[in-house]
């Protein structure tokens, strides 16, 4: 499984090829020599592009249309966005908040999908002896987090029905596997986090979870590509949230088959990845005005509690596929 930071340069991507062509034709040489286009994703464990990625499906998607896949791992949506900044990735999929700190950076990229969110595959949580009992005993304490992920913005929303705001706590900033460690080393009171992390925590260290979506504004999760993919490659955009589409019904009709095929490719107990798989809804769908509305309501929270330099309007970064405008 390929792993892939934002400073990975291009040439580590590409290999170079030479090929030895006996005499043919103008067009027969031609066709043989065109390269391959080539779509790389950027995907998560517990998104759907994994399932996608163990099912060799999109490949068989894209085949006809001349691209081949390469997949990149992440492990959360704020690394994943500076691979698409850096051009190192052209697809990818995160949560809400993730897009929105990179449009605030200047980051060239556009909205081309998105799912709905889910009410339980996220969670702020402590141990099981933890002296905090309630939301309101969260003042002052620390709580462990990936900044600009999900996970920020449902930090945001806890709070704000606690009566609390963010300097009220303590926030620390680590990615997902330091802050389990700090987590179980008693560094921080509480930790905020998404599946599978979130899975794993509750079957490992029988957490006490304090708060979920459950009874909160839930935004969307999104597909991402840059920019200039995007315009320059709307047929292979289509095909994969069409093949993800697909895919997606699939899943939630059989959540053990899929967590069978998943558990292995990823390195995770199936019973673990069943759970997850069974709290999230896949439905990918094409950005309309409401989930515009939605996410600039996200955009504005972040805005609101300074943790992004300036305003920005999400409707500039939403991808329109003018083929499809045509053929309406």
């Amino acid at each position: 499984m390929k792993r892939l930071g934002s400073s990975l340069s291009l040439s580590a991507l590409w290999v170079a090829a030479a090929f030895t062509l006996l005499p043919l034709s103008a067009s027969a040489q031609n066709a043989a020599s065109a390269p391959a286009k080539q779509l790389r994703i950027g995907f998560q464990k517990a998104g759907l592009l994994a399932v996608l990625k163990a099912q060799g499906s999109l490949e068989q998607k894209l085949k006809p249309l001349g691209y081949t896949v390469s997949w990149y791992e992440f492990p959360a949506g704020p690394q994943l966005l500076e691979a698409l900044n850096t051009s190192n990735i052209d697809f990818g999929y995160t949560g809400a908040p993730p897009p929105i700190f990179a449009q605030a950076a200047g980051v060239n990229f556009v909205y081309v999908g998105a799912e709905p969110g889910g009410e339980t595959n996220e969670a702020l949580f402590v141990k099981p002896n933890s002296p905090i009992h309630s939301l309101a005993e969260l003042k002052g304490r620390r709580i462990a987090l990936q900044k600009g992920s999900s996970s920020n913005f449902l930090l945001l929303a806890i709070l704000q029905k606690a009566g609390l705001k963010l300097d009220d706590i303590q926030p620390v900033y680590l990615a997902p596997a330091d802050a389990r460690a700090a987590f179980e080393n008693g560094d921080v009171d509480a930790w905020i986090v998404w599946d599978p992390y979130y899975a794993a925590a509750q079957k490992a260290l029988t957490v006490h979870t304090l708060a979920d979506y459950t009874g909160l504004p839930k935004p969307f999760n999104f597909y991402e590509a840059t920019r200039s993919f995007a315009t320059q490659n709307p047929q292979a955009v289509r095909a994969v949230i069409d093949q993800l589409r697909t895919t997606g019904a699939w899943v939630t009709q059989h959540p053990a088959d899929t967590a069978a095929l998943l558990a292995p490719k990823i390195g995770l107990d199936a019973g673990l990845v069943e759970t997850w798989i069974r709290r999230v809804p896949y439905a990918a769908t094409p950005i309309d005005e409401k989930i515009v509305a939605t996410q600039q309501g996200v955009a504005d929270t972040f805005y609101r509690a300074k943790l992004i330099p300036k305003a920005v309007t999400v409707k500039d970064n939403v991808w329109r596929d003018q083929s499809a405008l045509t053929a309406q």
